[in-house]
């Protein structure tokens, strides 16, 4: 059985990692280490069951659609795998 307090403990660790590297984005770019080039993104947001995806290409739009679904499909397998344990 997972214990809670490992979940919460993994949360805090890739929240932490993700700032370092962030941080570690911006020093190598403030000291001309990153090489130019061009950066790409995109995103969604669920506002209920409407979707509102956005991104700088239509390559990456459809990458978060994907990447969304994804996360979906395994956010309502770890809810139900939850259910039928008795745990909500």
């Amino acid at each position: 059985m997972v214990e809670w307090s490992h979940v919460v403990m993994l949360g805090f660790a890739l929240i932490f990692l993700g700032v370092l590297l962030v941080f570690a984005g911006f020093f190598f770019a403030i000291l001309g280490k990153a090489e130019a080039g061009r950066v790409e993104g995109g995103g969604v947001i669920l506002i209920g069951p409407i979707p509102i995806i956005f991104g700088t290409s239509t390559t990456m739009a459809i990458a978060a659609s994907i990447l969304a679904i994804i996360m979906i499909v395994l956010m309502l397998i770890l809810m139900l795998a939850l259910r039928m344990k008795g745990g909500g």
